[in-house]
C-alpha cells in the first residue's frame, strides 16, 4: 500500500511541474539551450534527488521530441531498482509496475521473448533477453546471442551486457555470466541456463518458482545461432524437490513451480545427463551471475552499450529509424540518465538510428549509455501530483504495451524509505 504522504507530499508544488510534464510549456519554462539544432528545457524537480526536462533535436526528415530523468545516485534518499512482474515468464505495463513499487519515474528495460510465429508449438514467454537482477536478488541469466529479440548486436556486445547499480551507489556498464553445477553421484555438469526462454544447445537449464506457469517447451526450440530454427526433441525434463529427483519427464512441461523445487530441462547433451538421473537420487544445484567488475548488485539490466567512454561503441546501426529508450551514466557512476523519445502522430516527430542515439545520449552528458528495448516498447513515466503513475511519452503503439522490466527510480520523503522490494 503506498503511504499517503507519499501520495499528497508536494501537491502544490508539484502542479507547476505537472504543466511542464503534461505541456512542456508552463508559464516561466525556456529553452535553456538552441545549439546546433537541440533545445532543452530547464529541469524541473520531481523529488529529491530527480529532476525531469524535454529536449527536441531538428533532423532534416523531422523533429526528434524526448524525455529525460536525471537522478543523483549520490544523495542517499535516491536508489534505482528493476520493475518486474510477479514472474519472470510475464510481461506488464511500465506503468503499472511503477504504481506497484511507488516509483518517481521509470522506463522500459531489456528485450523480450514477443512473438513465437516461428515456433507454434512453443508458448510466448515473455521473458526478457539479457540477465536481470532486482533488490540484489537474482532472477535469470541471459539467453545465447543468437536467440535474442531486437536489432543486431554491435561488434563484441553480446547478450550478458547489462547497465548495473550497485549498493555503493554506483552505475556502470558490466557483463553478467551464469556459473552453476548439476551435481549428483553420476557426475558434475555445467548448468548453462537460470530462467531463460532459451537453452544453449546441449545444455542444461535451472527453472525456479521465479519462473512462473508459462510452458518451459520455448527452451529447447531455436539454435546457439539461429533463433527460428526448429523445436528440439531430444528433451529431458527433472524435478528436484528437497534436493531430491521427484518427477522425470520427456519433454519440458508447464505449470507453476513450487517454492523450493528446481526444475532442470536438457537439450541433446544435456538431456542424455538428465536421462542417467534416477527417483530419489540426490541432486545439488549451485548458481550465481558472476560480475566482470567487484561490488554487490543492487540492481541490473540487460541490453547493449552504444556509448563508452564518452565515444560510440563501433559497428552502430546507421539505417533503422525508430523511437527508442536509453540509459546513461555520467559523472562516474553517480548520475544516471532515462531517456525516451516520443512518438506522438502528427507532430512531424521522428525517432532515431542506433548510432545517432549514441550521439544523442552524449549530448545529453552521458560518458556511457545502454540501448534498451524501443519502437512500440519506449515508454516513459512519471508520477503525477497525486502519486499516480502516468505515461508521459506517446508509444506509438495504440496502447501502452507490456514489457517484461524497466528501470525504477525511488526518493524517500522525510526520510521514509519508498519503493521498498515487493518480498520485504
Amino acid at each position: 500500500m503506498k503511504l499517503l504522504l507519499g501520495k499528497f507530499r508536494t501537491v502544490a508544488a508539484l502542479t507547476v511541474a505537472w504543466g511542464v510534464l503534461a505541456g512542456g510549456t508552463a508559464v516561466g519554462a525556456t529553452r535553456a539551450s538552441a545549439d546546433g539544432g537541440f533545445t532543452r528545457t530547464p529541469p524541473t524537480r520531481l523529488a529529491r534527488g530527480v529532476t525531469y526536462s524535454e529536449f527536441r533535436m531538428f533532423l532534416p526528415r523531422g523533429i526528434v521530441h524526448g524525455h529525460l530523468l536525471t537522478v543523483d545516485l549520490s544523495d542517499p534518499a535516491v536508489s534505482v531498482d528493476l520493475l518486474h512482474p510477479a514472474a519472470v515468464a510475464a510481461r506488464a505495463p511500465v506503468s503499472e509496475l511503477a504504481d506497484d513499487r511507488d516509483a518517481v519515474g521509470a522506463v522500459n528495460g531489456d528485450f523480450f521473448d514477443i512473438s513465437e510465429a516461428q515456433h507454434p508449438e512453443a508458448e510466448v514467454t515473455g521473458s526478457s533477453v539479457g540477465p536481470a537482477v532486482a533488490s540484489g536478488r537474482e532472477l535469470k541469466a541471459a539467453v545465447p546471442d543468437g536467440q535474442r529479440f531486437g536489432p543486431a548486436l554491435p561488434p563484441g556486445a553480446t547478450t550478458k551486457d547489462v547497465l548495473a547499480v550497485g549498493y555503493d551507489h554506483r552505475a556502470r556498464l558490466d557483463r553478467l555470466t551464469l556459473r552453476g553445477t548439476v551435481r549428483s553421484h553420476e557426475g558434475s555438469w555445467p548448468l548453462r541456463g537460470l530462467n531463460q526462454y532459451a537453452l544453449p544447445q546441449g545444455g542444461i537449464g535451472a527453472y525456479t518458482a521465479r519462473w512462473g506457469a508459462v510452458s518451459r517447451e520455448r527452451a529447447v526450440c531455436g539454435t546457439d545461432t539461429d533463433r527460428g530454427a526448429g523445436c528440439d526433441t531430444d528433451t529431458a525434463e527433472i524435478t528436484i524437490r528437497h534436493g531430491r529427483v521427484a518427477h522425470a519427464a520427456a519433454h519440458p512441461g508447464t505449470g507453476v513451480i513450487e517454492r523450493g523445487s528446481v526444475v532442470l530441462v536438457g537439450r541433446e547433451q544435456g538431456a542424455r545427463r538428465l536421462r542417467a538421473l534416477h527417483l530419489g537420487e540426490r541432486v545439488f544445484i549451485s548458481h550465481r551471475l558472476v560480475a566482470r567488475l567487484p561490488g554487490r548488485l543492487r540492481c541490473a539490466v540487460g541490453g547493449f552499450p552504444v556509448l563508452r567512454h564518452g565515444r560510440p561503441a563501433a559497428g552502430l546501426d546507421t539505417v533503422a529509424v525508430t523511437m527508442r529508450t536509453s540509459i546513461g551514466i555520467a559523472d562516474r557512476g553517480r548520475t544516471l540518465l532515462l531517456m525516451a523519445l516520443d512518438g506522438e502522430k502528427g507532430k512531424h516527430q521522428t525517432g532515431l538510428t542506433v548510432r545517432e542515439l549514441a550521439g544523442l545520449m552524449s549530448r545529453l552528458g552521458a560518458r556511457e549509455a545502454m540501448d534498451l528495448d524501443g519502437g512500440g516498447s519506449s515508454t516513459f513515466v512519471t508520477q503525477d501530483p497525486y502519486g499516480e503513475a502516468k505515461v508521459r511519452n506517446h508509444p506509438t503503439v495504440e496502447r501502452e504495451r507490456p514489457v517484461a522490466n524497466a528501470v525504477g527510480v525511488f526518493s524517500s520523503v522525510e526520510g521514509i524509505p519508498r519503493g521498498g522490494s515487493p518480498e520485504e
